[in-house]
């Protein structure tokens, strides 16, 4: 399995690793510091730095389709990899702008989490915006969520992650929001971010250190997808 050393520090840009698998669905590491596609964000890009300098755009990052546990690199299109092969040593760097935008986003969407109180259906976070869909018909209003997103900013919430077992979930089914996405199970503890004095929720994702790193993000858009469904789209501000 690879190691995910984004899970314990998402500041983390980059790191040495070894190659394990290299196939049809991507580059395989025995650790990294790319997230892949999961929960709602997208994976990360960046490169991969071979000890004689030759250097592989990574594009995306995704789940293993085979291998369970490992994740694949993803090389960007073209891109040159005869001599790649398990046992070598590369340094992995993930684009650090991007990483920056997903964690400044998906922590906004925690915090819009405590200001909606409904189940949410739908998610998606990207570098340029990031979207929630709530289970409700009732009407939300923009320039409220953004205020509301503002304070939390100014109130410099500390955001930490923690991992409690299955069973204490099982005891506090509360904590899940999502109706779509479930947190993983099978192997005995579920990660948690909690947003202090604010949101507690399961979550696997990239997130800021403290609120106060979100700067200048707002709500730009709310849709009504259906009768039952409203989507609040978020932006950076500025």
């Amino acid at each position: 399995m690879t190691e995910e050393l984004f899970r314990e520090d998402a500041t983390l840009t980059e790191c040495s690793a070894t190659i394990v698998a290299v196939d049809e669905f991507g580059i395989v590491l025995d650790r990294t510091v790319f997230y892949p596609l999961g929960g709602g964000q997208a994976g990360d890009a960046g490169t991969l730095t071979t000890d004689g300098g030759r250097v592989i755009a990574i594009a995306d990052t995704r789940k293993h389709k085979e291998r369970a546990g490992d994740i694949a690199h993803v090389p960007a299109a073209g891109s040159y990899l005869a001599g790649l092969a398990p046992g070598s040593r590369v340094t992995a760097r993930i684009d650090a702008a991007r990483r920056e935008a997903h964690r400044r986003f998906h922590t906004t969407t925690h915090l819009l989490c405590a200001l909606v109180p409904h189940p949410v259906d739908g998610c998606s976070i990207t570098a340029a915006y990031a979207r929630l869909d709530f289970h409700t018909s009732e009407p939300l209003d923009k320039q409220a969520l953004s205020d509301g997103i503002a304070a939390f900013v100014a109130a410099a919430h500390p955001v930490r992650h923690r991992w409690i077992s299955e069973a204490e979930l099982d005891a506090n089914p509360q904590l899940v929001r999502s109706m779509s996405v479930q947190p993983p199970r099978g192997l005995g503890r579920i990660r948690v971010i909690d947003i202090d004095g604010v949101d507690l929720q399961p979550c696997g994702g990239t997130h800021v250190g403290n609120t106060a790193e979100i700067g200048n993000v707002v709500v730009t858009k709310i849709e009504k997808k259906s009768a039952m469904t409203r989507r609040v789209v978020l932006g950076f501000g500025g």
